[in-house]
């Protein structure tokens, strides 16, 4: 269950550090013949202010790519990628102000009117969040709840305990409702089913991923990944939130926000392009 913590300047005060966090990755794709692809692989821009390092970003061979922004305001990379293998690595330091992330325990949940309009979409279905799949199972087990805090606390332990997180289940085709079915999935699935659940539940949810270390709890010493999370609209404001690791975190870096995972792919291609390498990094 996710625990209470009062607000991070009374808990810790001023004389928290602020963390340096190396980031980055190591990725190669093989392609069969030229092909374009579009990377989601950079650091959200509001995040940019925080690098102590700015990215290092390079290919091998050293094409031409084009930075820019999506619509959901991802930092995008689009190139054409030639035949053979094209090798993509990045690096940098970020600050991080070393505290767990809060908790919407006191913010309300607003009425559908009362929404601000880029919220409403994410209050919808979408490829991988089947609302309509969902619906009833979602009032059924979290309509009893109070809205706010308690309906979405009542979201994140029901989708930790229900799914088993199993990496060698991994698919990238499965939804949310099979997620539920199965009872198995990734931290892309246990973000999928909470977003849905949420969504049924008209607080909108948005799909994040990013680089999640083990910052402040037991080291995982299986290959780095990187991670999935959601954020939800309560109280004026998003709010991160996990329903894998079922509570607050530090250290979080975000890459990019969608409605699910099909818009934040770490990449796109247009034609095939198979992964060949994958190295994430986060550490201290």
């Amino acid at each position: 269950m996710y625990v209470f913590r009062p607000d991070p300047a009374e808990s810790f005060g001023p004389a928290t550090k602020p963390l340096l966090i190396r980031g980055g990755y190591n990725l190669a794709f093989e392609c069969s013949a030229t092909t374009p692809m579009v990377l989601a692989l950079h650091i959200r821009p509001e995040r940019s202010t925080d690098l102590v390092q700015p990215e290092i970003f390079t290919l091998f061979p050293d094409i031409p790519y084009n930075i820019y922004i999506d619509s959901f305001g991802n930092k995008c990379t689009r190139l054409n990628a030639p035949a053979g293998r094209l090798s993509i690595w990045n690096r940098f330091i970020i600050a991080d102000n070393g505290l767990p992330e809060t908790l919407p325990v006191h913010a309300h949940q607003h009425d559908v009117s009362e929404l601000p309009e880029d919220a409403l979409m994410y209050l919808l279905g979408s490829r991988y969040c089947e609302t309509n799949k969902l619906m009833q199972i979602a009032w059924s087990l979290f309509g009893p709840y109070w809205e706010g805090w308690p309906r979405v606390q009542a979201i994140l332990d029901y989708v930790h305990t229900w799914l088993q997180f199993d990496y060698q289940s991994a698919r990238s085709d499965r939804t949310a409702f099979e997620a539920h079915e199965y009872r198995t999935g990734v931290c892309r699935d246990f973000a999928h089913l909470a977003i849905t659940f949420c969504r049924c539940m008209n607080i909108p949810a948005r799909y994040c991923t990013g680089y999640l270390g083990d910052i402040g709890v037991q080291a995982n010493f299986a290959p780095m990944d990187f991670s999935a999370w959601f954020e939800v609209y309560l109280g004026g404001r998003w709010w991160s939130l996990d329903a894998r690791h079922n509570q607050p975190r530090i250290g979080r870096i975000l890459i990019a926000r969608g409605r699910d995972a099909a818009d934040v792919a770490i990449s796109t291609a247009f034609g095939q392009a198979n992964l060949t390498e994958f190295q994430v990094i986060t550490e201290l």
